[in-house]
């Protein structure tokens, strides 16, 4: 039975990058994974870019880092499609390396399909009609084979 997530006050909420847990990265630390997330498509650029990523560090929700990331006023990263999905792998994964109290939710989820049912995404989601890619399911569903084995070996 496949376990849907989406929004952050439902019982697997913690899954959603809009969750408040914080990650540490690049001297920082970042309120959720959206944040970091959406920083990264301006990381390491000049000018109105640098503007970006710290106003996106700083945005006080992750709704408001999330519209400052998808804002194509600024010029992100030319690389950002080939890198998106692994800055996602990262930032997941330090999220449910730091939160002890979600991997344990993640790793009690065993070997069930993770689904993010968002009705708008059909990338990071399943989207409206559901046979979008499930890109975030399927990297949470990497992280706790990952976390998994890791616990396993100790």
């Amino acid at each position: 039975m496949a376990i849907k997530f989406f929004r952050t006050r439902d019982k697997y909420g913690c899954f959603s990058n809009f969750s408040r847990h914080s990650v540490w990265y690049e001297n920082y630390t970042w309120p959720t994974t959206e944040h970091y997330f959406q920083a990264q498509k301006y990381a390491g650029l000049p000018g109105p870019a640098i503007e970006r990523y710290n106003a996106i560090r700083i945005a006080l929700t992750p709704r408001i880092a999330a519209d400052l990331g998808r804002d194509r006023s600024i010029p992100m990263r030319s690389d950002w499609e080939q890198v998106k999905d692994d800055v996602m792998r990262q930032c997941v994964l330090q999220k449910f390396q730091t939160h002890r109290d979600i991997r344990e939710i993640l790793l009690g989820t065993y070997d069930e399909e993770l689904i993010e049912d968002s009705p708008w995404d059909s990338y990071w989601g399943i989207g409206s009609n559901g046979d979008g890619k499930n890109i975030l399911g399927k990297i949470l569903m990497e992280t706790r084979k990952y976390l998994s084995a890791v616990s396993n070996s100790i």
